[in-house]
Formats: structure tokens, C-alpha cells, sequence
């Protein structure tokens, strides 16, 4: 698994996770029970993540969407 990109809030993780999900990716947000303690976490602890192989594909469709998290660069 691989970080495709470090939400702002929930509701940015989950819409990048549909946007995935409908360009037939499959994803997975991590992070979401941390939310509790957001004043003291930092930013991007909400995660969405895909398999290795298509994380180019989801770094395309993500940078689509024009979010306000972070879209993960491949090295």
C-alpha cells in the first residue's frame, strides 16, 4: 500500500476515496479514528491509500479533483 494522498479533514479523504473508487481504483482512509485529537495531531493524519501498482494512476485522478489536501509524489 502506498499513500496517495494526506487529507485536510474526513470529508476531503472520503471524496478522493470515491473519486478513486469510480475510476475503478480501490482505496482505503486511514486516520479517521485520530480524529479526536486534532488539536494536537498534525496535519495530513487522515490518509487514503491504493496498491502499489496503481498509485500513478490515483496520483491523475486526484490531482484532478483539485482538493485541498496533499497529493503524494512518486519517487
Amino acid at each position: 500500500m502506498q499513500i496517495a494522498y494526506r487529507a485536510q479533514h474526513l470529508i476531503d479523504a472520503h471524496l478522493a476515496k470515491h473519486a478513486l473508487e469510480d475510476a475503478g481504483i480501490t482505496a482505503f482512509v486511514f486516520g479517521e479514528a485520530l480524529l479526536g485529537g486534532a488539536g494536537e495531531l498534525p496535519f495530513g493524519v487522515v490518509q487514503v491509500c491504493v496498491a502499489d501498482e496503481l498509485l500513478e494512476k490515483a496520483q491523475e485522478v486526484l490531482m484532478a479533483l483539485g482538493l485541498g489536501g496533499w497529493v503524494t509524489r512518486a519517487m
